[in-house]
């Protein structure tokens, strides 16, 4: 995982929670307040609850790749340590290498290794990187690019390789130790030179969705400072098919799709879908960073057979950087549910207050994003968290045994109420505070050793989600800097022309000033007021209201 580049914004808090008119007429201030306090709940569709399981000298890993077979994982690559540090000279060092083949049975607890001296040169290096790509189809998992340090480049670089390994062949010759190397194959194309990225299918066809090419030493103060670097990323969506006939190897590249401004994502969640039709389909969730500012994509972009789609009704708030993922389809109600467990976010709950922390921060949100019939998107928290500031570089190791679609999506309508094992959270970096990055000696955050068990089970009618109101928040509002010490700044997006009324509503619900922008055009829009003359330390309410879109948010006058 590559952090920030630079300009790492200052925290502040947003209280994002909507309401309507309709309960300032009829309803009543105590209601109101009710409703902005507690935000919105939905009964879930399942509970989820984690078990942790500890396996003797397992380790901790992070940010790696895995295949399975039998019951048993095969961990290859990834890093040994936690947030890597931000001296040149200490980050992502060879120390931190996983330069091993790791095999887990988490059901007998036990675990097995092999170093990687054995293979080819190349086959160790790219083997030995974190954040590759990978993908297993059938026995064979298949490992794309990954960062990390080569000797032969004396530099650490991006891969530009595909590595073939046959898993049973190998999780066996660790097991009994015997020869490794011919279970490994190996091709160079610099389609695949990238890190961060990630690997899904849609039918026959493979997607390398976003990602970036980074070569030579990560520098905080940018790449024209020495020691410099080079950082590329593909801003693409690259596809291919891949024909292997267990000897050779062939790739038929395909015309991807390029869009600098949306596919400009790396580190991130992109997982397989069924869409409202019934179609299989990849979403790529947040991601970072985005062009003009330092901070992760809060929309998502919807990717099927014939193209992609961004969506940017929709934002995503509590899990933005890679973590563990479990997709979830019901047949029955048409419904996509996405969980997101852990990892880094802009936001995160604070008692029922969203929280805005431009330093991204590492948290222990666990949440859904849930796509129903009509291909609305929202979001919800679960009444579950991580067990700590976890989560980053994980991966959701799936019980193949339960029902999935072709894709690797899971059959909802097969949950009973009872508890029921859908699979296996393992690895990713353990945090000791929010936010170490300034402060990172190596000390306060490492790579985690525990197993958790994924158990869920159908929902019953007192169990609650609370819908983030903001992720279905069609005008894109946001108030900063909030607190305010006066001055403050509204940002939303007109979806057509039109006229924008907002209101400011004191916290006994008496207007206390209103203006309407007439014939805004269609875009983003920057509306600055001067509120200095109102009430210190005092909370208000601001209403931006089209003729067919509402939104309410808090704000807090602190002078």
């Amino acid at each position: 995982m590559l952090p920030k580049k630079m300009d790492l914004g200052s925290s502040f808090t947003l209280l994002i929670k909507t309401t309507t008119m309709h309960l300032f007429r009829y309803l009543g201030l105590a209601l109101l307040l009710l409703v902005t306090q507690l935000g919105y709940a939905q009964e879930h569709p399942f509970e989820i609850t984690l078990e942790p399981v500890s396996i003797t000298n397992l380790g901790g890993i992070q940010s790696f790749a895995y295949g399975q077979h039998d019951g048993k994982w095969l961990i290859v690559g990834g890093r040994l340590d936690g947030l890597h540090r931000r001296q040149p000279w200490a980050a992502f060092d060879i120390a931190g290498h996983n330069n091993q083949l790791i095999v887990v049975d988490p059901v007998a607890e036990q675990r097995w290794s092999a170093p990687l001296t054995s293979l080819p040169t190349g086959i160790q290096e790219q083997l030995s990187a974190t954040n590759m790509e990978f993908y297993q189809q059938g026995e064979y998992l298949y490992c794309f690019g990954g960062y990390g340090y080569s000797n032969t480049e004396a530099d650490h670089t991006t891969y530009p390789n595909l590595t073939a390994i046959h898993v049973p062949d190998v999780i066996n010759a660790v097991i009994n130790n015997t020869d490794l190397t011919s279970h490994f194959r190996q091709i160079s194309d610099t389609e695949f030179q990238v890190t961060g990225g990630r690997i899904q299918k849609i039918g026959d066809t493979f997607y390398l969705l976003g990602g970036q090419k980074f070569i030579g030493r990560y520098n905080p103060m940018g790449p024209d400072h020495g020691p410099g670097f080079i950082q590329e990323y593909t801003n693409a969506i690259r596809k291919f098919q891949l024909a292997d006939d267990g000897t050779t190897i062939t790739v038929t590249h395909l015309t991807p799709h390029e869009d600098a401004a949306n596919l400009h994502r790396r580190d991130y969640n992109a997982e397989v879908q069924i869409l409202p039709n019934g179609e299989e389909g990849i979403t790529m969730f947040s991601g970072v960073f985005q062009e003009a500012v330092d901070l992760p994509f809060l929309n998502s972009v919807t990717v099927d057979a014939t193209g992609y789609t961004v969506n940017n009704v929709f934002e995503q708030h509590y899990n933005h950087y890679h973590c563990a993922v479990l997709p979830l389809y019901s047949e029955t109600e048409n419904d996509m549910h996405t969980v997101f467990f852990g990892g880094m976010a802009q936001f995160y709950d604070d008692n029922g207050t969203m929280v805005q922390d431009d330093n991204v921060p590492f948290v222990n949100t666990i949440a859904r994003v849930t796509r129903n019939a009509d291909g609305v998107m929202g979001e919800y928290k679960l009444p579950v968290e991580m067990p700590g500031l976890l989560g980053s570089g994980a991966e959701f190791i799936p019980n193949t045994s339960f029902p999935q679609f072709n894709n690797g999506v899971f059959k909802y309508d097969d949950l009973t109420e009872d508890y029921t094992l859908i699979g296996h959270i393992f690895g990713g970096i353990n945090s000791t505070q929010p936010n170490i990055f300034f402060i990172n000696d190596g000390t306060q955050s490492d790579a985690s050793n525990t197993i958790y068990k994924v158990l869920i089970k159908k929902t019953n009618a007192l169990s609650v989600d609370e819908f983030n109101t903001n992720s279905a928040n069609a005008l894109n509002l946001s108030i900063y800097p909030n607190p305010s010490d006066g001055s403050v700044h509204m940002t939303f997006t007109m979806r057509e022309t039109g006229d924008m009324s907002i209101s400011i509503y004191d916290i006994k619900g008496a207007l206390i000033e209103q203006v309407v922008l007439k014939d805004l055009a269609t875009g983003a829009h920057t509306y600055t007021k001067d509120l200095s003359h109102l009430g210190n330390n005092q909370v208000y309410l601001i209403i931006l209201e089209t003729d067919t879109e509402k939104v309410t948010q808090k704000l807090i006058l602190k002078k």
